[in-house]
């Protein structure tokens, strides 16, 4: 990891930076989110009960570069939970800098830490600047997403 990089549990004082790091996720995803949706989302990185969890990468100045949502959950294949990496962000003009890779980094040292079996997640097809990234961490399995949503 760059010495300029630290990772970091979120806290509420990164509510302003965060922001704007969340809107840059969805609108790389082209993802429109109601405030009570995100709203929401903050309250659970928060709550002691929760299970989503969140991090954020600081630059050199102290700044919110990047930021990482992930939920901790029992599993049916194995005894010790594991960790669904379901958010990674860089703003643009830090990415190749070594951030997402401090993120992923950050949490293979709390799997060892804490016995987490293990770390998965997902993205676009064609997300290619991401997955040169994943392919240094993981080879992509052969599963295939569905997704059923709720109407009406």
């Amino acid at each position: 990891m760059p010495a300029t990089i630290a990772i970091r549990p979120i806290e509420p004082r990164d509510q302003p930076q965060w922001q704007v790091l969340w809107a840059g996720y969805l609108a790389f995803y082209e993802v429109v989110l109601d405030d009570a949706t995100t709203q929401v989302l903050w309250s659970r990185l928060f709550d002691p009960a929760s299970t989503v969890h969140g991090l954020v990468a600081e630059g050199a100045d102290g700044s919110a570069i990047g930021l990482c949502h992930y939920i901790l959950h029992a599993n049916t294949w194995e005894i010790a939970p594991v960790c669904y990496l379901e958010d990674l962000y860089v703003q643009p003009g830090e990415r190749a800098g070594g951030v997402g890779a401090a993120l992923i980094e950050h949490l293979r040292g709390r799997m060892r830490d804490e016995g987490w079996s293990r770390i998965y997640w997902m993205t676009r097809e064609d997300n290619y600047r991401a997955r040169g990234l994943y392919d240094r961490f993981a080879k992509r399995d052969a599963f295939v997403r569905y997704v059923v949503r709720r109407t009406g």
